[in-house]
């Protein structure tokens, strides 16, 4: 048999139960909304890190063909004055910076068709990538409207638990709120336990006969004499 101040207190802790809880959740909604903005972050930095592997490729080959425009420039005026000069060491000594630039004109061609083959490889790799990434990225923002949509709907949800609360704790006396109050602000819910086959229901330990004796009166709130709760009696 419970008193009624102790059917009021266990109505009073269902609702501070519940209160509590949705307070929990609230406020690690922030805490998860950062998680996946970090998340969104790093595919993103992801995404640029492709691109910026493909974009290096890409400057690469537009200077190495511009080292080839200009050795073919070179070669063009070197052919030229050739043509033009009459002494033989002159001719000569032109044919070897002919030589030698046509050389470096067919080493720059050869690395520049390196380079167009790793851009293809590359740019491959970076649709491939940024397909999965994009597709990771609307799954988290997915994720973040949940979570902002659960953010509203829980404050919606606290605020009919605060109600819940105060009107269960219109009826309860002072005298008996200010016990309660002081247990739940140190320990933590639940404070009002049963009492069963002598041992409490908060932190299970043997009490007192004293206290079992005045526990099974039902006339007046009776707390633990080991960790201070509420106790009522259950057979």
């Amino acid at each position: 048999m419970r008193t009624p101040t102790v059917e009021k207190l266990l109505a009073l802790q269902d609702c501070d139960q519940q209160r509590l809880s949705l307070e929990a959740q609230l406020r690690a909604v922030p805490r998860d909304v950062a998680a996946v903005e970090q998340l969104i972050a790093g595919e993103k930095a992801a995404i640029e890190q492709a691109r910026g592997e493909l974009q290096e490729f890409e400057v690469r080959r537009k200077g190495l063909e511009t080292d080839i425009a200009a050795a073919g420039e070179r070669l063009g005026r070197y052919k030229s004055q050739q043509l033009l000069v009459r002494k033989n060491d002159e001719y000569q000594a032109l044919g070897v910076e002919i030589a030698h630039t046509q050389a470096q004109i067919d080493a720059l061609e050869e690395e520049e068709l390196k380079v167009m083959y790793a851009i293809d490889d590359a740019r491959r790799r970076f649709a491939a990538a940024e397909a999965e990434l994009k597709q990771n990225i609307a799954g988290h923002e997915t994720r973040l409207r949940q979570l902002r949509e659960r953010e509203i709907q829980l404050q919606s949800e606290l605020q009919a638990a605060q109600a819940a609360v105060a009107a269960a704790r219109a009826p309860i006396d002072a005298a008996a709120l200010r016990t309660y109050d002081r247990l739940a602000d140190q320990p933590g819910l639940p404070v009002v336990v049963p009492l069963h086959d002598g041992l409490c229901g908060g932190c299970h330990l043997r009490i007192s006969f004293n206290v079992d004796s005045e526990t099974r009166k039902h006339d007046k709130l009776v707390t633990c004499d080991q960790c201070t709760r509420i106790l009522y009696w259950e057979a």
